[in-house]
């Protein structure tokens, strides 16, 4: 087991209004911000983390929400100054902010970059305006198109855009316009999933009416990929598509089951101890004002030690299957300190059944194991 590289995540769990569809840790701000306090509660909450970055510099930071564009130029910037102050930043680190195209927040875009941010991810979620009500958005199309141009105006040269398909009323020829819309644009990276239902949702209580059957989804996914092909998007991972140099190497990160910190309400955090052998999940207070004031003290988080070699397999799996290329099977032992005796009979049966490829010690899905990467998944759930 090594020491893998190490990043950041920030959550700022505000939104104006709490999507459908959305499952993540958010909440309706009904008012002005506690910037000063959050940020505060912030930094309290990484002094404790410090110790788990010493001699190590971080290669990337992801401030993710919520809605992260709720907040000042001037919030952000005491954030990233006291991120700065508390860990040492890779020079060439890539800082991502998550956005909302609304017309008030594109404003603080150069206010952001001057803080230290060098790439913006905008949730646009679709350029229809039908749609984006259905979804619960409070921006429409044309704003989006403005808030794209204002973060290009405002010196951002590496965007993503977040878009959906398999939106109510969808068939090809619609989640295709959608499609051309982004690429049309010419963001450097483009993030296309599904829209899913997913529990403890508004959408799962009461689903959308008109949501395409399972046929027309994969007819829709055919086609998609197919366009972003020929327009010069190279898929890199089960929903991220990006020009030459342009991944996201905070998500790949992730996937490559590196290591990272995690604060703010409801962040996780996973650091490998190789000299002990163990991994260590953390998971900070969910609750915004439970976070603020406990932030800083034992109480804002827990801690859990990912011993059982089955689970480490599974979580290693869940992550490194999610990428086009896969892993090499050195890289799967020295990420989780278990030989690959243990999951060769695993590999070799999905192999047979058509959804792993193994060519020189490199495993990679096939199309039909990203397809249904929870089967896949699961065919490693016996190998501990």
């Amino acid at each position: 087991m090594i020491t893998p590289p190490l990043s950041l995540y920030v959550h700022l769990p505000w939104c104006l209004r709490k999507c459908p569809y959305c499952d993540f840790n958010s909440y309706e701000a009904g008012g002005s911000l506690p910037e000063e306090e959050y940020v505060a509660a912030l930094l309290r909450d990484l002094d404790v983390e410090a110790d788990h970055a010493r001699g190590r510099m971080v290669r990337s930071i992801f401030v993710g929400g919520g809605t992260p564009s709720l907040f000042s130029g001037h919030a952000i910037a005491t954030l990233m100054d006291g991120i700065r102050a508390r860990v040492g930043i890779a020079a060439d680190a890539e800082v991502t902010l998550e956005a909302n195209p609304g017309a008030a927040e594109a404003r603080r875009f150069e206010e952001y970059r001057r803080a230290g941010v060098n790439r913006l991810s905008m949730g646009v979620q679709s350029f229809r305006d039908p749609q984006l009500r259905a979804l619960g958005r409070i921006h429409s199309a044309e704003e989006a198109a403005l808030a794209y141009a204002a973060a290009r105006s405002a010196g951002f040269e590496d965007v993503n855009l977040d878009l959906m398909y398999a939106l109510p009323g969808d068939g090809v020829a619609e989640a295709l316009a959608d499609l051309r819309e982004a690429i049309a644009l010419r963001p450097g990276h483009l993030s296309w999933y599904q829209l899913t239902l997913e529990p403890d949702t508004a959408f799962h209580r009461r689903p959308p009416r008109g949501l395409p059957e399972e046929e027309a989804v994969c007819a829709i996914e055919e086609a998609g990929r197919a366009l972003l092909a020929q327009s010069g998007y190279a898929r890199y991972e089960v929903s991220a598509y990006a020009t030459p140099g342009r991944q996201c190497r905070h998500n790949l990160n992730y996937w490559q089951f590196g290591d990272y910190l995690g604060i703010g309400a409801g962040a996780h955090a996973k650091l490998t101890v190789p000299r002990e052998g163990r991994i260590e999940r953390r998971a900070r207070q969910r609750n915004p004002r439970s976070y603020m004031r406990q932030a800083g003290t034992p109480e804002a988080y827990s801690v859990e030690c990912v011993a059982d070699t089955k689970q480490r397999i599974v979580e290693y799996m869940m992550n490194a299957l999610r990428l086009c290329e896969g892993f090499e099977c050195q890289a799967f032992e020295t990420c989780t300190g278990v030989p690959w005796s243990r999951i060769e009979a695993a590999v070799s049966t999905a192999v047979a059944g058509g959804l792993l490829e193994c060519e020189r010690r490199c495993v990679r899905p096939t199309a039909a194991g990203m397809r249904y990467l929870n089967n896949l998944v699961a065919a490693f759930d016996t190998t501990g």
